[in-house]
């Protein structure tokens, strides 16, 4: 059994938690009003025809009364780690999408946790109740219909397809909801005169295979709910990293040092998350003419600390950056990744480092309280405005949207597939 959990408007969603003042209002998260597209429209801006992906000033001009809000990545980000969190309570088969959705396989998890609609409606109830965010979710014997269903319950809800009723239930879909039916293969199909998904289950195989190719056969598999897709976990990270890019652009390294703290000790958070250590550490700094260079260090021993990765990170922006050019990003970013204890020295310490229990503390701090409850001094006026709704610079995990006039919006470097807000 797999349960397909999106969240509903996400980007929206977060902004109207955060700021009650948009609850119930229509909503856009979006950039720049002639350059950028929308990221995510509240449910009450729907009805007005805005959708996400459509061009900012094709959105205004539908809704001119919506409240555009400038996109917070951080805040997003941090919601999408509390949602999958509660995830991996659940089952350890999660399939990320992106940062709002996900396949589960719960089959085995029913012996623990009773049916997956049981299961799905207490990830629904926990996620409201502690990150009050709504989702929606759909249950199915594969992946395909799992995700149809999803699409039916939305928004708020959940809808089920039991085993053995996927072909009813697809069958008076139109053909567009068959994964990979675009524009084009739409039309071949209208001029056969199949517009239902029924109507391609019935028809010969062997036809749709002439007229289409190995695209006709999964087709036809698809319309019979044949998918032998399983749900495939994260596979293991290459790398591990975060960049900003400023509202301004940046020069020397005293106005630099704050942002490669940050990003160096979101890093390390990431890591201790993952249950990995990193041998090199690599900096990356993008100039105002967008020219980029990295640099790579190779540590002695393998480490997940963030300050770690900030001591060396400093070093390389010193030592090997040319500072005398304006800069408009940097990033901080981890490979040579590996999972378990590094080799002891022979003279090492016994029992755990000061570094590790200190880490050890401020990981259960923020996990309770918030990545900002505790930070250093250098970063408190950051940490401050990292709660305002445009807090100086943008980060997010993939995907890479179009950015407000003057800023690009740069991806952390996360485990998270590239996809879109609902």
């Amino acid at each position: 059994m797999i349960i397909h959990l999106d969240m509903d408007a996400f980007y929206a969603s977060v902004e109207q938690r955060d700021n009650p003042a948009l609850a119930g209002k229509p909503v856009i998260v979006g950039g720049h009003p002639t350059r950028g597209v929308v990221l995510a429209a509240s449910y009450e801006v729907r009805p007005f025809g805005v959708r996400s992906a459509i061009p900012m000033h094709q959105a205004l001009r539908l809704a001119p009364q919506a409240i555009v809000v400038t996109p917070r990545f951080h805040a997003y980000v941090e919601a999408s780690e509390q949602v999958f969190r509660i995830f991996e309570q659940y089952t350890p088969l999660i399939e990320p999408l992106s940062l709002d959705e996900a396949f589960l396989d719960v089959t085995a998890s029913q012996a623990l946790f009773g049916s997956a609609p049981r299961i799905a409606t207490e990830l629904r109830r926990r996620i409201l109740s502690e990150t009050r965010l709504p989702c929606s979710a759909g249950i199915a014997d594969t992946k395909f219909v799992a995700k149809i269903a999803s699409d039916f319950a939305k928004p708020n809800g959940q809808h089920e397809v039991p085993a053995g009723t996927s072909r009813e239930f697809l069958a008076p879909l139109p053909v567009s909801r068959l994964w990979g039916v675009g524009p084009k293969t739409e039309e071949v199909l209208r001029r056969a005169g199949l517009r239902t998904i029924g109507e391609v289950a019935a028809h010969d195989v062997v036809w749709l295979t002439a007229k289409l190719g190995s695209m006709g056969q999964h087709l036809w598999e698809l319309s019979q709910a044949i998918d032998h897709r399983v749900v495939v976990p994260d596979r293991d990270a290459k790398s591990i990293g975060a960049q900003d890019t400023f509202d301004e652009d940046l020069r020397g390294v005293e106005a630099l040092t704050k942002h490669v703290h940050s990003q160096a000790l979101r890093v390390g958070r990431r890591l201790r998350r993952a249950g990995l250590k990193t041998r090199a550490v690599q900096l990356t700094v993008k100039y105002f003419d967008f020219t980029q260079v990295t640099r790579r260090h190779t540590l002695d021993e393998r480490t997940d600390d963030g300050q770690v990765l900030y001591r060396e990170a400093m070093k390389l922006l010193e030592q090997r950056i040319e500072l005398g050019r304006k800069i408009r990003l940097t990033g901080v970013s981890a490979s040579d990744l590996s999972a378990g204890e590094t080799q002891l020295g022979l003279f090492a310490a016994s029992g755990p480092k000061k570094h590790d229990k200190l880490n050890l503390v401020l990981d259960q701090i923020a996990s309770k309280f918030g990545s900002k409850a505790v930070v250093t001094a250098d970063l408190v006026t950051e940490a401050t405005e990292d709660e305002s709704p445009r807090d100086g610079f943008y980060r997010e995990a993939k995907p890479g949207p179009v950015a407000p006039k003057g800023l690009t919006v740069e991806p952390d470097f996360e485990q998270t597939p590239p996809g879109s807000d609902d």
